[in-house]
């Protein structure tokens, strides 16, 4: 049993530090990321340690939470990884030898920060530096993905056997951002090869309290190192609030009934708030406050009747179906849109209308704000599409629950138009996820789960389609990402504009023969031949044939009716190899739409 294991089980907690990251960023400009400070700046991590050990601190974690490969291969330091870490144990090891004190070095460890397939080997790499240079522990801390944390513990394991304390981070339900519960994750790291479990970083103090409560049945010793709360901006600078020493003592306080054997800090806290630990854990203190903390929202669940779209019932019957692709006001006034939509919908030869979200990239009413205006004003059903390039996952998925409440349940999952064509010169796409993503993320909702596979209140029903094209010029790929939003959820079907069914007959023979879920096509009405040129030679996936072109040139004046002509054909030919079609109208005359059905 090793001094720290020893001294784990026996004697009052431990008390750990604070936020050493976020305060050496503070101290020290442009850095790239904090651990750069351990060869830039060993100064000014000699001076946080030795605050937070003259502060009380039992255990003081290297600077190296994000000393890893792959972290620092991002920021093009990826030849500094075995010097940065081993300047941080050293920096530590002055600290304790400059104070004087007895205090534990335990090495921080931190999640990659992204998927990659030589995890194990990162991990492990760390691991072995610091455990070189002299640390007595190890911290492996602030893991999101309890899958990713169990690899590490694995890996850590795999080339040392020092003590190892192993924490998650945890929102006020005591969740993980993966959506692990705080007794799920306790549950499997019991049955591995750790000295103690617990919370870190997180929601604020009372998440941390909340998390210990639920591992506290695990039978490991626990660790609880929270952040101060949540961190806000104030310009370029993070800020969190301002927690009195009086509230940590609290914490501390609160920790220890609950059976804390390591209590510390983590971003926003300062030696002042590990001294008001270190008071509290030396005068064996009891709570005075009873802190709240939060249960989760208990809400009445409603069960919805199950009620199928009309465009869903249509292509299960096998009936056509007809939609017009329209676009959203580029002001606040949907009354042409509206106007539009009951236009369309009394001609009787419109099922639906396809609503595009900020077509090429250009801002616009919100699609799916604009479907439910449609819906609710003039009752024509819609299919909204939806983009991630303008939002983040959580901003996708509070759109969705908004239209869902609204009463939207058909929408189409595309990738959108690259935001260089937009409104906005040099502005970047979102892109946290991309279409797949993003249908994988509607029928989590439909199972009434958000996209990190935590429980939201109540289960959404969307009818997902997604977007395809046959006439790709990677078609293997284009097949590929088919095939994945089919395993994504995908409910139906719209293809790219097509000219020439015959793209569509080689997708498909390549697919198999037919195609899973019903297709819809979609058919451009061109009216002349300069269009057709531009379609074909500036705008990506459409593939305007050269007969087409031809027939639209050989028109000349007539060009118009040639198109309307072409149109005609393809939605009659749609008929026989697909469940439906979508027009798209000439630009900027939306009702000439109608000219098709005349």
């Amino acid at each position: 049993m090793s001094r720290f294991t020893e001294r784990l089980a026996s004697g009052p907690p431990l008390v750990g530090d604070g936020g050493m990251g976020a305060l050496v960023s503070s101290a020290v400009p442009r850095l790239r990321c904090p651990e750069e400070a351990n060869l830039r700046a060993p100064e000014s991590v000699l001076s946080l340690h030795l605050g937070f050990i003259r502060a009380g601190a039992d255990v003081i974690e290297t600077n190296t939470f994000g000393a890893n490969r792959r972290k620092l291969t991002e920021l093009y330091l990826e030849d500094e990884v075995v010097a940065m870490n081993e300047a941080a144990v050293k920096i530590a090891r002055d600290a304790r030898e400059v104070s004087g004190s007895d205090v534990f070095i335990a090495g921080a460890i931190g999640p990659l920060g992204g998927p990659t397939k030589d995890r194990a080997a990162m991990f492990a790499e760390q691991a072995t530096l610091l455990e070189g240079r002299g640390v007595d522990l190890f911290m492996v801390e602030t893991f999101y993905e309890l899958d990713e944390l169990v690899a590490a513990i694995g890996a850590v394991r795999s080339v040392s056997g020092l003590p190892l304390v192993s924490l998650l981070t945890f929102d006020e339900d005591a969740q993980t951002l993966g959506g692990v519960s705080a007794e799920e994750a306790a549950q499997a790291l019991a049955d591995l090869d750790v000295v103690a479990i617990g919370a870190n970083h997180g929601a604020g103090l009372q998440a941390a309290l909340r998390a210990l409560e639920r591992m506290a049945g695990a039978g490991k010793p626990l660790a609880a190192l929270p952040n101060v709360g949540l961190a806000s901006l104030a310009g370029d600078r993070v800020v969190f609030p301002h927690a009195t020493p009086e509230y940590f003592g609290e914490f501390a306080a609160h920790a220890r009934e609950l059976g804390a054997r390591i209590i510390g800090g983590c971003c926003g806290s300062t030696p002042t708030e590990i001294a008001a630990i270190r008071a509290a854990v030396d005068d064996e203190r009891s709570p005075r406050t009873r802190l709240v903390v939060r249960e989760r929202e208990l809400v009445v669940r409603v069960a919805e009747p199950a009620q199928k779209t009309l465009l869903e019932r249509k292509l299960e019957a096998g009936e056509f179906v007809v939609s017009v692709e329209i676009d959203p006001p580029r002001g606040g006034n949907a009354q042409a849109m509206l106007e539009l939509a009951r236009a369309l919908q009394s001609s009787g030869h419109v099922d639906v209308v396809d609503v595009n979200d900020n077509p090429r990239a250009r801002a616009r009413m919100s699609g799916l704000i604009a479907s439910a205006t449609i819906e609710r004003v003039v009752g024509l059903e819609t299919i909204p599409h939806l983009t991630p390039r303008d939002a983040s996952i959580a901003g996708l998925e509070s759109m969705l629950l908004g239209a869902h409440a609204e009463g939207i349940r058909n929408v189409l999952a595309v990738t959108g138009d690259p935001p260089e064509d937009g409104d906005y010169p040099g502005a970047q796409g979102v892109y946290d996820i991309d279409s797949i993503g993003l249908s994988q993320m509607i029928t989590r909702m439909n199972t009434g789960e958000d996209f990190n596979g935590r429980e939201i209140d109540a289960a959404t029903s969307f009818f997902l389609g997604v977007a395809v094209n046959p006439a790709a010029d990677d078609l293997e790929l284009e097949l590929e990402r088919f095939e994945a939003k089919l395993e994504a959820g995908a409910r139906f079907a719209m293809t790219q504009v097509l000219f020439d069914l015959s793209y569509l007959e080689s997708f498909l023979d390549r697919l198999g023969g037919t195609c899973p879920i019903p297709l819809l096509v979609g058919v451009f009405y061109v009216r002349s031949h300069q269009l057709a040129l531009r379609l074909h030679n500036e705008v990506p996936g459409i593939v305007v044939p050269a007969h087409v072109q031809e027939r639209l040139r050989d028109a000349g004046a007539n060009a118009g009716e040639t198109g309307l002509e072409i149109a005609r054909e393809l939605v009659d030919a749609s008929r026989e190899a697909a469940a439906g079609v979508y027009l798209i109208p000439p630009f900027r005359q939306p009702h000439a739409a109608l000219d098709l059905f005349a």
